[in-house]
């Protein structure tokens, strides 16, 4: 009988690499394989047996072996191969690099380089530096966007909200409160053609406008139940009406999540909660209204009711959101709350 390999023996740190190499999604395909054929090992598993495993053939199983034995996990990664030298000279790369950095000259006017035209100023092929932007994980085509808050009292603000969606009150309800204004009822010039097997549903570019609503949304953050009113306009007499319609809902205290617009500070929005002293008002920091999960629930209500609707009249949208708010409160979806208030402060707040 043949002797059979000794088996490999990893330390807890050299599993768990290998173990997060073996997941990892971006994890090269070759090394993910060759991770997987080493933990086979480590179990003990003939070679055959895990070249049947992996598609390796048993004799480079067992060059791997030795590789590993010797090296251990860094000897894994890619050796260099043999064949025609590279065409671009480290020189090259690095000027390619440095130029995607700084970004194009002020006279071009380009807001940033795109492959044909780095390619044309530094004199290789667009291919080539698509495959240098690849190699260093550069992406000129691509911005995200990032908000401080200016607000001189944002980290108490924020601890405050973090506080009432982490930890809420017993015996009180907590309301995420906002308006979704200028909703336009956007009507086709030609009828929708429906969705069928082979093509999308298709609409005609072109629209006639019929007027907008306003929608008033209060959302109930422990249960995702929503109180929503459409008005013609949006001011702050409309969004004390409001305001009174959502406190006769609910009896016992109110915490309200609100935004800083205007028509939250009112004189006469002042007096009715001095006259309400179970309505307590906590207003989101300057510049991060994104705080008030309403505004998630704005945006399900966008993608799945508006965006793609077709209303001869604001009253047709109307009735189609006031149907929407009914589908919603029938079956309510609460929204939860993950990230910490030091979370937050670190990624809001400017030091």
């Amino acid at each position: 009988m043949a002797n059979q390999a000794r088996p490999i023996v990893l330390a807890a740190a050299e599993r768990a690499e290998l173990d997060r190499l073996v997941r990892a999604s971006s994890t090269r395909a070759g090394l993910s394989r060759r991770a997987r054929a080493v933990v086979l090992m480590a179990k003990g598993l003939p070679g055959v047996e895990i070249a049947q495993h992996t598609g390796y053939t048993p004799v480079q199983i067992s060059r791997l072996r030795r590789r590993f034995v010797a090296e251990r996990i860094p000897g894994l990664r890619e050796r260099p191969r043999s064949g025609r030298p590279p065409s671009v000279s480290a020189r090259q790369v690095a000027q390619v690099v440095a130029l995607t950095l700084q970004g194009p000259p002020k006279r071009s006017g380009l807001t940033h380089w795109t492959t044909r035209e780095l390619a044309q100023r530094v004199g290789l092929s667009y291919g080539m530096v698509h495959r240098i932007w690849r190699t260093h994980r550069l992406q000129p085509h691509r911005v995200t966007t990032f908000k401080f808050t200016t607000d001189p009292a944002a980290e108490a603000k924020i601890r405050d909200i973090v506080g009432l969606y982490l930890n809420p009150p017993s015996q009180a309800a907590v309301l995420c409160v906002d308006e979704k204004t200028q909703i336009q009822a956007l009507n086709r010039t030609q009828p929708l053609l429906p969705l069928r097997p082979g093509l999308p549903a298709r609409r005609t570019h072109d629209y006639q406008r019929h007027g907008v609503t306003s929608l008033f949304a209060a959302l109930d953050v422990a249960c995702g139940r929503v109180v929503g009113e459409c008005r013609p306009r949006h001011t702050g007499a409309d969004f004390l009406a409001f305001l009174r319609k959502v406190a006769r809902h609910y009896r016992g205290e109110l915490h309200v999540i609100l935004d800083n617009v205007s028509s939250h500070t009112t004189p006469a929005i002042e007096a009715w909660r001095a006259a309400h002293p179970r309505v307590h008002f906590h207003f989101t920091p300057t510049g991060a209204s994104w705080m008030n999960m309403v505004e998630v629930w704005f945006s399900v209500l966008t993608r799945k009711s508006i965006r793609r609707g077709s209303f001869p009249s604001v009253r047709a949208l109307v009735r189609h959101i006031e149907h929407y708010l009914d589908h919603w409160n029938a079956h309510p979806i609460p929204f939860v709350w993950t990230k910490t208030a030091d979370h937050v402060v670190a990624k809001a707040v400017r030091r």
